[in-house]
């Protein structure tokens, strides 16, 4: 009787020792769940496109290098690198001295010239007149013909003389052949100027583009009018353009055929010329039997010195970092070029600090 007490004894007690272990057991899976991050899980978006990768750099649509014809010195310089100027604003100024003179002479000239003229022409009117009432040979009119013609001629000559040095009192003015800004000054006031030696140099306003190189091996790939994805990490923008221009030609530009590409208005103000820029085109890819690419956006990518890496979840519902390799850059959107399968799930996006065995909570 002692015994059986006994048993019914041992048996209660090892009940309530399970009991109070599963209840544990249970509290702490409750505690594990509540603690969990939510977690966003994607699969790797696979690209069955061809990416044809550029550089290019931004540049004015239209820029002036602004020379003289004239050689003198440099009197006057109004504007400095960085200036804004307007179409037909007064750059600077070169000494005119010589061609104010010879201007003069060339008045003296015509004012010579014209009392010559007047004075042959009255001979000439005079011997029409005699030679009408035949108190004149003919003779005499063709000689005072001839004096009055070569008169003339040399009334026009000084004349042309005259118009040729205003044109080139034309060129020691500098003048701004459109609107746009200053950016790069060669000289100061008082160096000589030459012929054709560039002084100053203006860009256009607002009319910047893209200018990139591509190889022959992808130029027959690119068409006017197509749509192109920029990159400009210096100004930390990133849009679509459009091809407007492609050089059939790539003889002066070592082998590379040289395309123009657009930048939308709104995408502008910011820009500078000469920022680098990434261009990728995508065209269908004619390869049937090539893998599609395994690609991921670069919002989930993380980077611990020069490595890079994501989240993956485990068979335990916890966080894996993965290190990977990645190749180019599409948009927003990075490709894996090992160490995730194309059909392998990968954290997206989560609400807390991931961290390797952390355990996440996968959000429906």
């Amino acid at each position: 009787m002692k015994i059986s007490n006994t048993v019914h004894t041992i048996i209660a007690i090892g009940l309530m020792a399970l009991t109070s272990c599963s209840s544990k057991e249970k509290k702490e899976e409750a505690l594990v769940k509540d603690s969990a991050i939510n977690v966003t899980v994607a699969m790797p978006i696979g690209s069955g496109n061809e990416t044809l990768n550029f550089s290019g750099q931004v540049v004015a649509a239209q820029t002036a290098n602004i020379s003289t014809r004239a050689m003198g010195y440099i009197t006057k310089l109004n504007v400095k690198v960085g200036d804004h100027v307007s179409k037909g604003q007064v750059i600077g100024t070169i000494s005119n001295n010589d061609m104010m003179a010879k201007r003069g002479q060339t008045d003296a000239m015509i004012a010579e010239a014209n009392a010559a003229l007047a004075s042959a022409k009255k001979d000439y009117d005079r011997f029409t007149a005699l030679y009408k009432q035949q108190s004149a040979s003919a003779k005499e009119l063709d000689n005072a013909t001839l004096q009055y013609n070569a008169v003339k001629a040399k009334a026009d000559a000084a004349k042309e003389m005259r118009n040729e040095v205003n044109a080139m009192l034309e060129y020691t003015t500098l003048i701004a052949p459109f609107s746009g800004t200053v950016t790069q000054k060669f000289v100061d006031a008082g160096s000589i100027a030459n012929p054709g030696m560039p002084i100053v140099a203006i860009e256009q306003n607002d009319s910047y583009e893209l200018s990139a190189s591509v190889p022959e091996t992808d130029i027959n790939a690119i068409k006017t009018g197509e749509t192109v994805a920029v990159i400009i990490k210096s100004a930390n923008k990133s849009f679509k353009g459009t091809v407007t221009q492609i050089n059939q030609s790539s003889q002066y530009s070592g082998g590379q055929y040289m395309i123009k590409v657009s930048i939308p208005e709104a995408e502008k103000k910011g820009l500078y010329a000469g920022m680098y820029a990434n261009l990728s085109l995508e065209k269908p890819n004619t390869n049937k039997g090539e893998m599609s690419k395994v690609m991921v956006p670069t919002s989930s990518i993380i980077t611990k010195d020069d490595l890079t890496g994501l989240f993956t979840v485990s068979a335990n519902n916890t966080a894996l970092l993965r290190w990977v390799r990645l190749g180019q850059t599409i948009g927003a959107n990075v490709e894996v070029i090992s160490g995730l399968e194309k059909n392998e799930q990968f954290i997206l996006s989560s609400e807390g600090k991931l961290y390797n065995g952390v355990a996440v909570n996968l959000k429906k």
